[in-house]
């Protein structure tokens, strides 16, 4: 991650190593497109993100997150996500198609992540309902997420949404609308500043999903 301080990010750019990152692309129904290089949820998580109050998030920070899972919790309807994962159908209680390992910050989520490969690591979550909501968050702290039962992890090129439930979606953190949509790779990869070593004593708020 860059630095915060203004003079240490400037250093950063300019003195600053860089790794290739091959972003995704999500495709709505109406042909609108969204980039990202973190990871894309639909499901419960990314209804969280639809439904947090920015007031909540500027006092709270992170923890924003947390009082808005347990106020949703209940409120939540637990649609199943319908998709294709390279052709073949499967069916979810929530979907994470990630390009990073991490989700949350610094939570491991998708060991078998290739974030400078084309392809995807998709981690779907069995297990629907407000207690397995609350086991898996309650599992994400403890860096227990990507093994926790009813967790299953697969690669993927292309991946499917369907169906005529507006089940919400967000992009690395940000409201992405609803499904249906399509995830597939980028044109090509794209180069992203990591920062100097002895730079990074001072992290911005960490959001969602972690690099």
């Amino acid at each position: 991650s860059l630095p915060f301080a203004p003079r240490a990010v400037a250093a950063a750019l300019a003195f600053g190593r860089t790794q290739p990152v091959w972003p995704g692309i999500a495709r709505h129904a109406d042909n609108s497109c969204r980039l990202f290089v973190q990871m894309l949820g639909a499901g419960f998580d990314a209804h969280i993100v639809h439904t947090l109050p920015l007031a909540l998030k500027r006092m709270l920070g992170r923890g924003a997150y947390v009082v808005q899972t347990l106020r949703q919790l209940p409120r939540y309807d637990y649609q199943p996500s319908a998709g294709r994962r390279d052709g073949r159908e499967r069916r979810a209680a929530s979907v994470i198609v990630s390009k990073g390992r991490l989700y949350g910050g610094s939570y491991l989520l998708a060991p078998d992540a290739r974030p400078g490969e084309p392809g995807f690591s998709v981690s779907l979550f069995e297990h629907g309902g407000a207690a397995a909501a609350l086991f898996y968050g309650a599992a994400l702290p403890l860096n227990q997420l990507s093994r926790a039962p009813g967790v299953r992890h697969l690669r993927a090129k292309k991946i499917e949404f369907f169906g005529n439930i507006a089940i919400p979606s967000q992009t690395d953190g940000d409201a992405a609308g609803c499904v249906p949509l399509s995830v597939t790779d980028a044109p090509a990869p794209i180069p992203v500043v990591v920062g100097l070593p002895l730079l990074r004593t001072v992290s911005p708020p960490a959001q969602p999903g972690g690099s």
